[in-house]
């Protein structure tokens, strides 16, 4: 792995205009640049590159990041060659951990070059097995649609790769074991991962082969196989299909998601060529952003039985922290008796299209399960449900799906038979702020309203802060720090990487630094959301100890309100009132300096004015 430290520094000496003007033609408007997006079609220009947060984004797809994805989408560059660029521009070398040894002997190039050649044996193969195509045939495949996804054949013997590969045997050579093609057992025998399966090649998104996907044909187990994770291959970031998919996903309007290869291939050799799988993994965050810059509708088609809703639930808590009011993901769940190969020969392609068209929205999915697991007849059934409720919706961006949270909110409050403000104040978020607004004033109008008028929260004040002024991480007591919103747990993970003492950059650094997790979806969030130059340096310092301070006052207020209503209903315990005394007296300190410093605040504007 290239050290993070490495990768810190390198990202603190680039600057983002810089490498992606090499690409795009940028115009300066105000404190960014401008440009029209190269990740999907559009006249007006919506990319925006902040130089101050060193982080790009998308108003009209919602692509974002920083130096390092930019180079990596835009090029179909894999993470440790986006570094290997980006350190090219400054004059640096990627320190030699191994990874950097293979690629300087160019063996990146030369892994393509084995699975290039490993595809074409394969392919070759298949036209030599009668029983393969005979499998084939029986499952309604052309001979067209095999050839245009390169389908193979790897047969039952240990070691045919032998034939492509003349090192096969020499021990020194390692890249076909680093490639996935082989084993290498503790007896220092070698043998081919895939036999007498269907093979599958699994391309990039430049048409490369960078993996395998093996079926069986004739019974036996695992029913698929794919290849390990390789320097070429992460399966949480590869859909098997998307590079043959990508046009007709544009066409379609929409994004078939299915769980096998096969599904893909049947589905495309009846017309709908939009669909695509995954790789032995459910569907995880970085599947969804890669098809929402294809599309802004997605729909999951999972079998209707036990183990599709599984899967279907697992996509949909994996999609909460991608959505936006502008897209649309939804859930199609065919009869038990089909998946989407069967479903397509027997019903036909337009009642598939159809059937996609109807299928299920995220929020009611969300909510039709969430009441099927709790008695909203009952009490416990309908806290349960609020309970249950909770951390899914807390996921969602306030911001970017502010609509679609609003209406699950309520949704939910009507469930369990409270109002928006108690579910609101249930989750812990703060209550929407609403406009008495003229019915004429459309909902972009209230949208905007709301969205000027909402207070951020102390932690996400926090969060903002630390963003802008980084150093400020070092003071945060992660104590009481809540891990109950995004804000809150990608606050606590700076704080413990400031406590093992690695270096912490602003909002692009940050990003790179938690790649792969939640918080940097949250992070990219915060950074669309936030002002350049939010906040005014003379009262960062200010703002900063305020916000501790009511981090400090919220649970002693709260622990003291729940004694106080106790103490209405029945006598408090001695316990209870030692303790009441105790918060009585520090609530009565903090409420002292909280005064404290809103005079000292006003006096000081009074007289800057």
């Amino acid at each position: 792995m290239i050290p993070q430290s490495f990768i810190q520094d390198l990202l603190a000496r680039v600057d983002i205009v810089d490498v992606i003007e090499r690409h795009l033609s940028l115009k300066k408007s105000g404190a960014n640049y401008f440009a029209c997006c190269p990740f999907h079609g559009e006249k007006s220009a919506s990319f925006s590159v902040s130089p101050s947060k060193q982080f790009y984004h998308c108003f009209g797809c919602g692509a974002h990041g920083n130096a390092i994805g930019f180079l990596m989408e835009y090029n179909s560059l894999a993470y440790p060659e986006a570094i290997e660029e980006l350190a090219r521009t400054v004059g640096v070398q990627v320190p030699d951990d191994g990874y950097k040894a293979r690629q300087q002997d160019g063996d990146h190039n030369r892994l393509i070059d084995i699975m290039t050649a490993a595809a074409k044996f394969y392919r070759a193969s298949l036209e030599r097995a009668p029983t393969a195509l005979a499998y084939l045939q029986q499952r309604g495949l052309s001979n067209e649609i095999a050839a245009r996804f390169g389908i193979g054949f790897a047969s039952g013997n240990w070691q045919t790769l032998q034939q492509v590969f003349p090192d096969y045997q020499n021990p020194q050579n390692k890249l076909l074991t680093t490639a996935g093609l082989v084993i290498d057992n503790e007896q220092g025998q070698r043998y081919d991962r895939f036999r007498d399966r269907i093979m599958f090649p699994i391309h990039d998104r430049r048409g490369r082969v960078i993996a395998f996907g093996g079926r069986v044909f004739e019974g036996g187990e695992p029913k698929y196989l794919n290849s390990p994770e390789t320097p070429l291959f992460e399966k949480g970031r590869e859909l098997y299909g998307l590079f043959l998919a990508q046009k007709a996903i544009r066409e379609a309007g929409f994004a078939l998601v299915v769980e096998g290869y096969m599904d893909v291939v049947a589905l495309a050799q009846f017309g709908m060529e939009n669909a695509v799988a995954t790789l032995g993994t459910a569907t995880t965050p970085q599947h969804i952003q890669t098809l929402l810059r294809q599309s802004s509708r997605i729909v999951f088609c999972f079998d209707g039985d036990e183990a599709g809703g599984r899967a279907a639930w697992r996509a949909l808590e994996n999609a909460l922290e991608a959505l936006r009011d502008d897209v649309t993901l939804a859930f199609l769940f065919l009869p038990p008796e089909h998946d989407p190969d069967t479903f397509i020969r027997e019903k036909g392609v337009e009642a598939m299209r159809e059937a996609a068209a109807h299928a299920t929205p995220l929020a009611s999915f969300l909510l039709d399960t969430l009441k099927q697991r709790c008695d909203t007849t009952s009490a416990e059934g309908r806290a349960r449900l609020v309970h249950e409720a909770k951390p899914l919706i807390t996921r969602i961006p306030a911001e970017a799906a502010s609509i679609l949270r609003l209406q699950l909110i309520k949704a939910i409050a009507g469930a369990s038979r409270l109002t928006q403000t108690e579910v609101e104040q249930a989750f812990g978020i703060a209550p929407t702020q609403r406009a008495h607004t003229d019915t004429q004033h459309s909902q972009r109008s209230q949208h905007s309203y709301t969205k000027r008028r909402t207070p951020p929260s102390i932690t996400s004040t926090l969060l903002r802060l630390v963003l802008q002024h980084v150093t400020l991480a070092a003071r945060l007591p992660v104590g009481l720090i809540s891990d109950d919103t995004p804000e809150g747990r990608v606050l606590i993970a700076i704080i413990d990487a400031v406590d093992l003492g690695e270096p912490i950059g602003g909002l692009g650094a940050l990003i790179e630094r938690f790649r792969d997790t939640p918080h940097s979806d949250t992070l990219a969030r915060i950074g669309v959301e936030l002002i350049e130059n939010e906040f005014d340096p003379a009262v960062v310092e200010q703002m900063f100890e305020d916000s501790l301070l009511k981090l400090q006052y919220t649970p002693i207020k709260q622990e003291y309100d729940e004694l106080e209503a106790r103490a209405k209903v029945a006598p408090l315990s001695p316990d209870e009132q030692q303790r009441l005394g105790a918060l009585i007296r520090e609530k009565h300190r903090l409420d002292a300096l909280l005064r404290e410093k809103r005079t000292v605040t006003t006096l000081t504007r009074t007289s800057d004015s």
